[in-house]
């Protein structure tokens, strides 16, 4: 089976195609880097990691770019705020945002352009749009032409006259038409700015992504994301941009990712019902929050709660425990992993390992896929329990939830970890310390490695170790 990915632009599930083979050019619309990451914007962060993941996983070069949008009003709002300079803003919430991304086991982006670095690109593009006559400027902003793209609103199934009636903000008299949206801002005094063909000023909001997109990855790509609320207008106006000066589609699939609310709220900033990452991470795994995210399909709206966090964190739990358990009884067994494993087991890994790909391919459906992980642990455990079973099972096992777990990232890297040589040291002195019957010294040892983080768990194959 093909992976069938569902397309904002044709509302239909289509099959996935890259425009070449073996080879993804993949967008994904990054953060305004003026605060730190919200749990909200973490759900677009994990599912086109994920998505990213799978498409590497069936033997692809995923090309993955992920903007920072480092000027905008809201930057020079709160640069003005903190008594520093736009640039000193975008530094040390670009740095927040990659300690956010390390700690929910994302990997990064293959290319992270900037706004600021991209400005030459920007101009060009703005003054190509004029040229045809798509743009105008008036009193030193630039806009962009809606109404002379047959085809604004496809993306978000809207006509114009729709958008026309729809619009309640406050009449400018400096736009030909209301739903005209800006290219580029004339600058403030004490403003942050860049020269161009129109004065002193900084590019608008969706002219950045365009540019970048055409600049690092081409006239069409094969995959653009990002969350549902960017459909319209941001999206709806990359399309128009592009489009009318490549004569192509901006991109071949269009992947939109549902809210994540609060109750009955979408969270959002405005509302005052955003989490922050950071503050969830002291709290949470990186497993934890991923296995959350990914428990819903990715189009279905999800429901944020502490008690959901705390119910991941339990089947992450049993997830880990279970691959430890195979490691460690690996590890144990003295034959190696030589030979074949029984029939039986490499029967029923093949159909577990098959399901999870169908349901992955099925527009990556991760929770039916994390369905197929919790029957691997189940045949995980039963393997365990049996006593004719062999090195070869367990190395089958291990092979298999790798392959799984690869592309979930429920065990990922990321997450913090005490060094195994200096747990391993503390357990043989514990060891050595209770054949010595010098108990007071094996409860100290206990203690620092539960301190650590650690867990001793006496087993049939002997002691082991695993981490909270």
């Amino acid at each position: 089976m093909a992976v069938q990915i569902y397309n904002t632009m044709t509302r239909s599930k289509e099959e996935f195609i890259p425009q070449e083979p073996g080879k993804v050019k993949m967008y994904v619309c990054g953060p305004t880097v003026y605060g730190y990451m919200h749990i909200g914007n973490a759900r677009p962060v994990i599912v086109f990691d994920m998505v990213r993941n799978y498409l590497e996983a069936l033997g692809n070069e995923v090309r993955y770019l992920t903007n920072f949008t480092d000027v905008d009003d809201k930057m020079i709002r709160k640069a003005e705020e903190l008594n520093i300079t736009v640039a000193e803003v975008a530094e040390m919430f670009i740095s927040a945002y990659q300690e956010d991304l390390a700690g929910l086991g994302v990997k990064p982006a293959t290319m992270n352009p900037r706004v600021t670095e991209s400005m030459d690109k920007i101009i060009e593009f703005i003054k190509e749009l004029e040229d045809k006559g798509y743009a105008y400027e008036n009193g030193g902003d630039v806009y962009y032409r809606t109404g002379k793209f047959a085809n604004y609103g496809k993306l978000s199934g809207q006509n114009l006259e729709e958008l026309r009636f729809g619009i309640r903000v406050e009449v400018d008299s400096r736009k030909e038409n209301q739903e005209d949206f800006v290219l580029w801002k004339a600058a403030k005094p004490g403003e942050v700015h860049w020269s161009s063909p129109w004065g002193e000023g900084r590019p608008g909001w969706h002219i950045e992504c365009s540019a970048m997109v055409r600049e690092y990855l081409g006239t069409t790509i094969d995959i653009h994301g990002g969350g549902e609320d960017l459909k319209f207008p941001h999206h709806e106006c990359e399309c128009a941009q592009t489009e009318v000066l490549t004569g192509e589609p901006l991109s071949k699939y269009w992947m939109h990712n549902a809210f994540l609310n609060i109750g009955d709220e979408k969270m959002s900033k405005s509302l005052g019902n955003g989490l922050l990452v950071k503050d969830i991470r002291a709290r949470f795994k990186a497993g934890t929050i991923r296995y959350f995210m990914l428990s819903s399909h990715y189009r279905n709206q999800l429901n944020f709660s502490e008690e959901a966090l705390l119910s991941a964190e339990k089947s992450v739990e049993r997830i880990t425990t279970a691959a430890g358990n195979v490691k460690h009884r690996l590890e144990l067994d003295t034959d190696g992993a030589e030979g074949a494993a029984s029939t039986q087991i490499v029967e029923r890994l093949a159909a577990i390992v098959g399901n999870f790909h169908a349901r992955m391919q099925d527009d990556f459906n991760t929770p039916d896929a994390i369905t197929a992980l919790f029957d691997w642990v189940s045949l995980a455990n039963l393997t365990l329990a049996d006593n004719d079973a062999h090195s070869a099972d367990f190395a089958a096992l291990l092979k298999a939830f790798a392959e799984m777990d690869s592309v979930l990232r429920l065990t990922p890297e990321a997450d913090e970890e005490v060094a195994s040589e200096e747990v391993e040291r503390l357990i043989a002195e514990r060891a050595e310390a209770r054949k010595n019957k010098n108990w007071s010294r094996s409860d100290e040892i206990r203690d620092e490695l539960n301190a650590l983080g650690i867990l001793l768990e006496d087993t049939p194959q002997g002691m082991r170790w695993r981490r909270k």
